[in-house]
């Protein structure tokens, strides 16, 4: 599993990426993603698209933060990786790209890009079941915040 830079070669075909129908409500389109991806960088902040890619077929997204404190936001933020966006193609969903993905991408983070930190968090929905299972797999835990109605979960990297 690779992570490419979101770029003019791939943007339309990352566009057209979907979940399925009952996981809309979970998660933001990558239409949405990328225009705040230009909005935070353009303000001087750190977002980092990607698609992500099994061999040559474009599989998924996932967009990166780095040090996005904002006033009212836990502590364990600033300084740290924030997972903004992870989604697999519903044409590609249930062939283990989710977990091959994840594990690309905290190598990825691991290499500290925007600098070194401590932790990466992410936030879900408290009733996304399937993404709860996917993060705790890989070590994530709640930390008891709720941002937006959505749960954080913190990994020490």
């Amino acid at each position: 599993m690779d992570l490419r830079k979101v770029h003019d070669s791939n943007l339309w075909q990352i566009v057209k990426l979907s979940v399925g129908e009952d996981q809309r409500k979970f998660v933001a389109t990558n239409t949405q993603s990328i225009l705040q991806a230009y909005t935070t960088i353009t303000s001087g902040g750190v977002a980092l698209p990607f698609g992500l890619y099994e061999g040559e077929e474009l599989v998924g997204f996932v967009m990166f933060g780095f040090d996005g404190f904002e006033e009212g936001d836990p502590e364990y933020i600033k300084g740290s990786y924030g997972l903004w966006r992870f989604m697999i193609d519903e044409n590609h969903q249930g062939k283990g790209y989710g977990k091959k993905a994840m594990e690309a991408c905290l190598a990825y983070l691991r290499t500290f890009p925007c600098g070194k930190a401590k932790y990466c968090w992410l936030s879900y929905e408290p009733e996304n079941e399937v993404a709860k299972k996917l993060y705790n797999s890989f070590g994530f835990q709640e930390t008891g915040d709720v941002v937006g109605g959505e749960v954080i979960s913190l990994l020490e990297l």
